[in-house]
């Protein structure tokens, strides 16, 4: 474990430095947790620590090690890690340990938890770490990034043979409700149990989640998001090797793209710096626009509907005209004006809207407009990506009209349709539901995803399933593209209300 010797001297490294005037500097605290006393032991949860450790190292991270935390050295370690982080900081926090989520909320184990059983999950919530608390307090030392990683979804540490078990779950529950600036990976989705390894002659001394997901950090050019979407890729398909479903989840609050192993590599340049020095640079946003342009920059919003894309524009100053255009292809094309008279400028209002055929390519659409003053500005660069707008948009649809998911009808028997899911079936990854069961268990399979016409319901694809008559109720989960899972939503035959 972790002494306070140790402790002083990670402080101490940490600190080195961190003087006002370097600002954005890289720090992390990883903790692995082993040596349980009182819930079964893991076996590689320290190597994970150690293994991210080194691999953030070489990211450019000052780094705090931190082993077998009991209640009060954990706090101890979190105190220490609170005084490292400044703002403008990019911070990193990685655990590997015994999880366990208690109505919606997510709490570390220290090795010193006790063995609880029914009715006492107080206990465990007054002997463990609640992880939304480390996201607040690296919101309160008002770190620009802060990133963590969770490789805890082990299995239930507190069920035993002849005894009923806290209620919650070893698996962690999704953190959905995160603040701007922050980053969180899970090494397994809801109700999904992590490997350790992949068979008995699996060797190798991390877990399945944390090998994978420390080799993916390294790659130049990808961001977090890629990373993240990489290592769910590759974990998935190595549990399918062993008929085990694990499926790595990320929750995205980042504004900027987060680069932690440089950019994209340019074969045609010198030779790349050392690691440490090119990895040392902190988090950037691509495309790079100049400050002073982005005061006044347009928001895109983007629908896709049968005839092609609408695309919005909202301007935060009054304007007298919009033009646009797409990259480097002919002139700018006025939108034109709507019927509506803006009071600001006693002029009628542009028409802020513009359409795109529905095979248009990905590119970038730049944006003019005039101000009050009769001044032109701009132009603005605003990406359009057809898959990623369209998974945005149709993910958007289905929070909103969730109510619809399923609907039931008696005919020749029970009928459950899932119309509303095939329709916006292109932001949907997997859909699960359960039968008279509020744990959705079973897959229900679905159309693939036609980008040409995302939302077409052709003959032959199926929109119902036939349903045992007693059936009293339908749950289901969505995993979205994006690997975020939403709430389990239940639909009940007799009454045709959800909750």
């Amino acid at each position: 474990m972790l002494s306070k010797a140790a402790l002083a001297l990670g402080l101490a490294a940490l600190l080195v430095g961190a003087a006002p005037a370097q600002a954005e500097k890289r720090v992390a605290l990883v903790v692995g947790n082993n040596e349980y006393k009182n819930v079964p032991k893991l076996l590689k949860a320290v190597n994970d620590a150690r293994t991210m450790g080194d691999t953030l190292k070489q990211l450019g991270f000052s780094v705090m090690v931190a082993e077998n935390q009991n209640r009060q050295q954990f706090s101890e370690t979190l105190l220490a890690f609170d005084k490292a982080v400044e703002p403008g900081d990019t911070a990193f926090f990685f655990y590997a340990g015994h999880g366990f989520e208690i109505a919606g909320q997510n709490y570390l184990l220290p090795t010193d938890v006790p063995a609880a059983t029914e009715g006492q999950e107080e206990l465990v919530r007054d002997a463990s770490i609640l992880a939304d608390r480390i996201v607040e307090r690296l919101q309160n030392k008002k770190a620009r990034t802060s990133i963590l990683v969770f490789d805890a979804c082990r299995n239930n540490p507190f069920e035993r043979k002849g005894t009923r078990a806290v209620a919650g779950g070893g698996g962690l529950a999704p953190m959905t409700q995160l603040p701007e600036g922050v980053f969180s990976v899970f090494s397994a989705g809801p109700r999904q149990t992590a490997l350790d390894r992949l068979s008995n002659d699996d060797t190798n001394p991390n877990s399945v989640f944390t090998r994978t997901f420390a080799k993916e950090l390294l790659q130049p050019g990808e961001n977090l998001v890629q990373v993240a979407q990489r290592t769910r890729h590759l974990v998935s398909e190595m549990a399918d090797t062993v008929k085990h479903r694990q499926v790595p989840v990320y929750f995205d609050q980042m504004v900027d793209d987060v680069f932690l192993s440089g950019m994209a590599k340019d074969t045609t340049a010198r030779p790349a710096e050392p690691p440490q020095k090119l990895t040392a640079l902190p988090p950037v946003s691509v495309p790079q626009i100049p400050k002073e342009e982005t005061i006044n920059a347009p928001i895109a919003s983007f629908s896709r509907h049968d005839g092609g894309w609408s695309i919005t524009f909202s301007f935060a100053d009054p304007t007298l005209g919009i033009s646009w255009r797409m990259a480097g292809k002919g002139d700018f094309r006025e939108t034109g004006f709507i019927d509506t008279l803006d009071p600001r400028t006693r002029k009628r209002v542009p028409n802020p809207s513009i359409e795109l055929p529905p095979d248009a390519q990905a590119g970038t659409i730049e944006v003019r407009y005039v101000d009050q003053s009769g001044e032109t500005q701009g132009p603005f660069p605003i990406k359009f990506d057809p898959e990623a707008a369209l998974i945005r948009d149709q993910r958007k649809i289905l929070d909103m009209t969730s109510t619809s998911w399923l609907s039931f009808r008696v005919f020749n028997g029970l009928l459950v349709y899932y119309t509303h899911l095939v329709s916006h079936r292109c932001a949907i990854r997997e859909v699960r539901i359960g039968i008279d069961t509020a744990v959705p268990n079973q897959v229900l399979k679905m159309p693939p995803c036609d980008m040409r016409d995302p939302s077409a319901i052709t003959a032959g694809m199926p929109l119902y399933m036939k349903l045992a008559p007693s059936t009293q109720s339908v749950s289901v989960e969505l995993t979205y593209r994006d690997g975020s899972v939403s709430e389990i939503k239940t639909f009940r035959s007799a009454n045709r209300s959800n909750n």
